[in-house]
Formats: structure tokens, C-alpha cells, sequence
């Protein structure tokens, strides 16, 4: 049996991800690949953008500039989707797409000054905590409209979304209910006009359950694992 290759896993990812849009009725290009390129060199993530995939997500800012200055030229979509501290916020407005990751009115207002200083307009996701755990970033679920509105008041930040992380389980079944309740909240800021543009971003799922997420509504899947299962240099 052959080894995997890049191409590979990455069609398979698509595949998957296809199939499970038309399971749930959805349109083939309501939703995109966030490729996690956090644990691969950034010759096999410009490899990964070669074959096609335009959005790569790093969970640190300093990885992320790193490979960004490595793919430089090539038509990248850049997303930070890890946690984002106060001290390193000028670095990353301005040089990253999407920000996936504010979890407080305060981070967003750094935000807001970092953006104003250069004349830019970052979007940002808000983090929810769905699920409750004490260990993992977010807001929790009964704060995340009353921060979504705020948020939609800063002039250099545009809010396009909502972003969760689940929690590890065996059964990718056990994060339905929770990127439902992500969806649901996502339409109660929409209905109050919150969100800077229409269709609003859902980032959720990642390689245990990113189908299961697409079948929910994400727009944004985080992947990582999957594409370079088997792959020398990779995960």
C-alpha cells in the first residue's frame, strides 16, 4: 500500500467535508478549509497553499508571522486562531486576515487602537466557551451578545462571526449539541444587526468532528492533523 501524500489527504478532507455539506443540504461553497499548519514547516505549509488550500490558520502569533513572511507571494488567506494576548495585538492586526479568537470587550478594543493607528479594518471572531470548560478561552454563552454588541461599536473593528472549540471526546456525535447552540446564538446577534456582513462566519470543527460541524452550519473548519497524517515533516 502506497504512503499518503499532501494531495491526498487534502482531497480527502474535501471529500469528506463535500459530502457532508450535501448530507445536510447545504451549498458546495458555503464553507472553507482553515488548514492548520501550527505543527509542519513553512515549506510544507507553502506546499499545502501550492496544492490549493488559501486559508491557513496558526495558533501563535509568532509562528504565524514567520510563515507568513515565508509564503510571502503566494495568495494566502492568514487567520490566528489561537489565543491572542494584549501585548502582542500590534503585531498581528493588520497582518492576518481573520482573527478568530477575542474573548473579551477589552482585547477587542486593543484591537480597535491597533487598527486605528494604521488605518485598518480587522475582522474578528468572537470566541464563545460552549461547552463550559474551565480550561479552554471564550466567553461564556449568557455574555457573548452583550460583548458582540459592543464589539460592533468599534470603528476599526468589523465582527463577522462566532467561533468555538469543543472539547475532545470519542464520539464526534458529542459536539453536535454544542455547535448547535453556537449556530443558535449566531442568530440571535444577527437578528439584532450585529455582525458587519451577510453570511455571518461560524469557525468551529476541527479534524475529530469537522462534519458533523459542517452539518451544523460552520463555515470555517480548522483542520490540521488529518492533512498531514503520514507525512514526513507533519503531524
Amino acid at each position: 500500500m502506497s504512503e499518503p501524500t499532501l494531495a491526498d489527504n487534502l482531497a480527502s478532507v474535501l471529500g469528506r467535508a463535500s459530502a457532508a455539506a450535501e448530507r445536510a443540504g447545504r451549498l458546495p461553497r458555503s464553507w472553507r478549509l482553515v488548514a492548520v499548519t501550527k505543527t509542519v514547516s513553512p515549506g510544507l505549509a507553502a506546499a499545502l497553499a501550492d496544492l490549493g488550500a488559501a486559508d491557513l490558520g496558526e495558533n501563535r502569533v509568532q509562528d504565524l508571522l514567520a510563515k507568513r513572511d515565508a509564503l510571502a507571494g503566494r495568495a494566502v488567506r492568514w487567520h490566528l486562531i489561537g489565543h491572542l494576548q494584549t501585548n502582542k495585538v500590534r503585531k498581528v492586526v493588520g497582518a492576518v486576515d481573520l482573527i478568530h479568537s477575542v474573548d473579551s470587550l477589552r482585547l477587542a478594543g486593543e484591537i480597535e487602537k491597533a487598527a486605528a493607528a494604521i488605518g485598518f479594518l480587522q475582522e474578528v471572531l468572537l470566541e464563545v466557551n460552549v461547552s463550559g470548560e474551565t480550561s479552554k478561552f471564550g466567553l461564556a454563552l449568557a455574555d457573548a451578545a452583550s460583548v458582540a454588541a459592543g464589539v460592533a461599536e468599534l470603528p476599526h473593528v468589523r465582527l463577522v462571526g462566532l467561533m468555538t472549540m469543543a472539547p475532545i471526546v470519542d464520539d464526534p456525535e458529542k459536539t453536535r449539541p454544542l455547535f448547535g447552540r453556537l449556530r443558535r446564538l449566531a442568530g440571535e446577534v444577527a437578528a439584532r444587526g450585529l455582525f458587519a456582513r451577510s453570511p455571518y462566519e461560524l469557525s468551529m470543527g476541527m479534524t475529530q468532528d469537522f462534519e458533523v460541524a459542517i452539518e451544523e452550519g460552520a463555515t470555517l473548519i480548522r483542520v490540521g492533523s488529518a492533512l498531514f497524517e503520514g507525512i514526513q515533516g507533519g503531524a
